[in-house]
């Protein structure tokens, strides 16, 4: 799966529910016009039947006026929604119940999810995203977000308590999946454009309960006549929201079911938890009145209908798994679709799943994927697209992690003193002037726990800082707004203390405050681009130059390495001394580039890869900075690792 044709399919998609969109208001306008001619009609009662007749005549005039009106009612309902939603995914969460879980919980199930998604966020490249448990006995989940900087997972009680760990992981596999095309910003559209269209009958529902309670008052029976013919204009809205709902949502989950296969290599897994929904006394049902706002995020199907099949947001659960498992004959039973697996591997030799290597392989590929020589073609193919090499990858690192910074990246005083502690400074007296900052104006118990950490003498590999970021990310997004911008201030005063650049340092805060400013930022940043190279000759004149100044390529000069990079891209572009680029001129060339149109990225990365691996090999630091580059485009990348 194409991680660049499913954003720009996503982008597409958005237009797609602004169309759907508008059909959905004309259908309204038309309804509530033929309300208010209704009601013309029936107070023209007292008068002749001729001219009672007259009264529901079109009026073009009065279509337009009331077309205004059932307009402007809507756009305010939807852009309220979404407004009320800006929070991003932890908002929606919130909306369901969901409770964040925090590490260190005694109840084994919710160490297990956190794990689960723990090491697929480091095996994706993307951000740890929180983990909301919702207290529900159907298996379901989702994922909610703008971008994968500010995505949240949640899950059912049911989910964590009846799956496996491999099924887990397929529906965690499966809700990545949204994470990364593209899917999410779509769905939190779609919540407020539903609620726009279904806002009519919402004021109707009150003006009827309204008119109920006041039946002593000269206008209650307007006022009841008045909320009826709303009511019935909003399962008009709601019949349409919903068919808005299946039309954006049923492929995609085939797609989202498709790549957590490949994510996994286990088909057996996301396979058996559809099973698993089947067999479960409760489905995949939620309680939760507020779960049919967000059908069409969930796994699997929040509620059942009695127009289930036109209104579905997913596909049959016999259907997916059917695509997943070829061979499946509709039992539910697991156990028995476990040893007919077994007798097809036995007869027909290796099918549905695919063994993962060896402890020894995973080391191998660890450091292969370290210093390995890698083609552009090969790095670009893994950008949104893990797969299981990548899983193991992951599993390997995290057990390979310094204890007692594992423990720090996972809470918020250590992830702060973690994320100071990287870029604490190797001459001592630079390194002084930052400690001395830390311990003045550090939150409390921050400075305690980067003494912790300086005091363990323990050495941070360069394969694990970014993971480590990432997983101290999560536990950053649980700052209040005034600790961020403490934080965000003191990170910034360490890195400019020496005033020097480093590479290093400028990568990991790059990482770090994108991430954060989507949580905390008052502004949201673009998704899906709308520029194009062309238009962005001078940032990608910036970005190659830094790539070609920051690294030593062996028997090659600066001018052949941009001219490595400026030859995959059709333009003009002029190597920039490393004297006349900055913090400030880097940080807005990449705010330039990330606006780029989606199927634009890939050629910029690239070029990219060309610059850095011009002379066949790539290093730490690096990889590090492409993938520091890749994050700030909204391209998450995977750990490097060779084919």
């Amino acid at each position: 799966m194409n991680f660049f044709e499913s954003q720009d399919t996503a982008k597409r998609n958005t237009g797609k529910l602004i169309s759907l969109f508008a059909l959905a208001v004309l259908s309204l306008i038309v309804v509530t016009n033929l309300l208010v001619m209704a009601l013309f009609s029936f107070g023209a009662t007292s008068m002749t039947s001729m001219a009672a007749t007259a009264t529901f005549q079109f009026d073009p005039a009065q279509f337009l006026i009331i077309g205004a009106i059932v307009t402007s009612v809507v756009l305010f309902g939807s852009l309220y929604k979404i407004h009320s939603l800006s929070g991003g995914g932890a908002r929606i969460a919130e909306m369901m119940n969901g409770r964040l879980l925090v590490s260190g919980s005694a109840d084994p199930a919710e160490r297990r999810v956190l794990n689960v998604v723990e090491e697929m966020a480091i095996a994706s490249g993307t951000p740890v995203p929180p983990v909301y448990l919702m207290e529900e006995s159907g298996i379901n989940a989702f994922a909610a977000g703008y971008s994968p900087s500010d995505a949240i997972v949640a899950v059912t009680r049911g989910t964590i308590d009846t799956l496996s760990r491999d099924q887990l992981q397929g529906v965690i596999a499966h809700e990545f999946s949204h994470i990364l095309h593209g899917d999410m910003r779509i769905n939190i559209r779609l919540i407020g454009v539903l609620y726009g269209i279904m806002i009519l009958g919402i004021i109707g529902y009150h003006l009827l309960r309204g008119g109920a309670y006041s039946r002593r008052s000269k206008n209650s029976g307007a006022i009841v006549f008045l909320g009826l013919g709303l009511v019935i204009v909003g399962f008009v809205g709601t019949f349409f929201g919903n068919l808005i709902k299946a039309a954006v949502s049923r492929q995609r989950e085939y797609l989202a079911d498709a790549s957590a296969v490949q994510f996994t290599r286990n088909p057996d897994g996301i396979g058996q938890a559809l099973m698993q929904i089947a067999r479960n006394q409760n489905h995949s049902y939620l309680q939760n009145p507020k779960s049919a706002e967000i059908s069409h995020a969930l796994f699997e199907e929040g509620q059942v209908s009695a127009l289930s099949r036109l209104y579905a947001t997913h596909p049959p659960l016999d259907e997916r798994i059917r695509a997943i498992l070829p061979r499946w004959q509709g039992d539910y039973d697991i156990s028995e679709w476990d040893r007919s697996a077994l007798a097809a591997t036995a007869t027909d030799g290796p099918q549905e799943k695919v063994a993962g290597p060896s402890q020894q392989e995973k080391a191998t590929a660890i450091l292969t994927g370290a210093a390995g020589v890698l083609l552009a073609d090969s790095v670009i193919n893994q950008v949104g697209n893990p797969d299981g090499k990548h899983l193991d990858y992951a599993d390997v690192l995290v057990k390979q992690m310094p204890q007692l910074f594992l423990e720090a990246a996972r809470e918020p005083s250590g992830a702060r003193a973690m994320v100071y502690f990287l870029v604490l400074s190797k001459d001592e007296s630079v390194r002084a002037k930052q400690l001395d900052v830390l311990q003045a104006s550090a939150d409390v118990g921050v400075f305690a726990e980067l003494q912790k950490l300086y005091q363990s003498a323990q050495v941070v590999a360069a394969e694990q800082r970014l993971p480590l970021i990432t997983i101290a990310l999560s536990s950053l997004r649980q700052l209040s707004q005034k600790q961020y911008r403490l934080f965000r201030e003191n990170f910034k005063t360490l890195v400019e203390i020496d005033k020097k650049m480093s590479l290093l340092e400028w990568a990991l805060q790059k990482i770090v405050m994108h991430s954060l400013e989507a949580v905390f930022g008052k502004d949201e940043a673009p998704y899906f681009g709308r520029k194009s190279l062309k238009k962005c000759k001078k940032s990608i004149s910036v970005l190659l130059s830094l790539l070609t100044h920051s690294t030593v390529q062996d028997g090659i000069s600066n001018e052949e390495t941009f001219a490595a990079g400026a030859a995959t891209l059709d333009l003009s572009l002029q190597l920039i001394a490393v004297s006349k680029i900055d913090f400030g001129i880097l940080n807005n060339a990449l705010d330039d580039l990330a606006d780029l149109k989606p199927l634009q990225k890939p050629a910029l990365l690239k070029a990219c890869v060309r610059c850095i691996t011009a002379d066949g090999k790539i290093q730490a630091i690096e990889t590090e900075l492409l993938r520091a580059i890749a994050a700030t485009i909204d391209c998450p990348m995977p750990p490097l690792l060779a084919d």
